[in-house]
């Protein structure tokens, strides 16, 4: 077990992680609940069903809580079935919280991320422990592993189970919901996070059994014909570029994506598509929801959407992906998302 880090070291940023502290903490937790962000993506489920994974064989009760549900592309995990969903398990999952000793914030670093979920968490007295890597944690958590510069959450679960001897209990069940986080969040390896450190842990878990291939398959070629259809509308039909500012916006609302039959993860990607133009800076998916409106940015260089979804957008995230919502119809929330482009933004 290794003593506080306050450093920089060959994963990155500065870590500041106590493992002795986080041992000792999950040596006296018997109930541990692991929770993530609102929509779970792939490094959302990943990292926690990894983490999840890592600690059941330490007879540890461990209860994974996601505040509303997730696309059934990501169901095949070692796990996935007994994630229990706030929106539609509230009883079940404030019973798990109630009786907590050690809760963990997977892929957030703020409760206001899980909608109602997080006002449940907040008021729970018990270790909290987060492991992210989006910009500007909130401090107020007993331990955090919080690395901006790390690929994925699921890097920084390998990372902190490698530094708690945990690796030992590396199966393919764990190595694949680890490499389906890495993998996602990546962009499958292509994007400027992805560093050596990140192919040397692909390869450990490929020596643990995973096989890349299959779990690109069970994500990325499991399309319903009504999502290749949707895309295939919103790509023909909804794409709006500005060849001016060199920003791509694709829009869909609410009744478009039900024409559609729309299901959860339908549109995971679109955005990237935008920003796939040749000389294209920035794009926007602007999609309707009950009760508002929800944008993922998508950027190049030096666009920093994260300062735009944060002072824009009531959102956050990276550099260069970022996510936001506004409590407006969609019609409204485009305008104000031009508004935005044209008078506040400078490119």
């Amino acid at each position: 077990m290794k003593a506080k880090q306050n450093r920089t070291d060959s994963f990155g940023k500065i870590s500041t992680v106590d493992y002795n502290q986080l041992q000792a903490a999950l040596s006296d937790a018997q109930n541990i609940v692991i929770t993530t962000h609102r929509s779970p993506d792939g490094d959302a489920i990943g990292s926690s069903l990894a983490l999840a994974g890592f600690l059941k064989p330490k007879q540890k009760n461990v209860t994974v809580i996601v505040p509303d549900p997730f696309p059934n592309f990501l169901e095949w995990m070692e796990g996935a079935t007994d994630i229990v969903v706030f929106e539609s398990q509230k009883e079940a999952a404030e019973d798990a919280i109630e009786t907590a000793d050690v809760i963990f914030s997977l892929d957030y670093n703020r409760f206001d991320r899980v909608a109602a979920m997080g006002e449940v968490l907040k008021s729970r007295s018990c270790t909290k422990v987060m492991i992210d890597h989006h910009i500007d944690p909130d401090r107020s958590y007993d331990l955090i592993l919080s690395d901006t510069s790390a690929s994925s959450t699921a890097e920084l679960v390998y990372r902190c189970a490698k530094e708690m001897n945990w690796l030992d209990h590396l199966n393919r069940p764990i190595a694949e919901a680890l490499y389906a986080g890495i993998m996602t969040d990546t962009g499958s390896f292509k994007f400027s996070s992805t560093s050596a450190e990140t192919h040397r842990i692909a390869a450990h878990l490929m020596e643990a059994g995973l096989v890349p291939e299959v779990v690109h398959q069970r994500i990325f070629d499991t399309n319903s014909y009504d999502r290749l259809q949707l895309l295939g509308y919103a790509l023909s039909k909804k794409m709006d570029y500005d060849a001016a500012r060199k920003v791509c916006i694709i829009a869909l609302s609410l009744s478009e994506k039900n024409r559609f039959r729309y299901q959860k993860g339908d549109t995971e990607g679109l955005v990237n598509y935008g920003l796939s133009i040749n000389g294209s800076k920035m794009a926007v998916f602007v999609s309707e929801e009950l009760g508002g409106t929800k944008f993922s940015f998508r950027s190049k260089g030096d666009v920093n959407v994260n300062e735009i979804a944060r002072a824009y957008f009531n959102g956050g995230g990276h550099k260069n992906a970022a996510g936001g919502r506004v409590e407006m119809k969609i019609k409204d929330a485009i305008n104000y998302l031009k508004d935005v482009i044209e008078n506040k933004l400078e490119f």
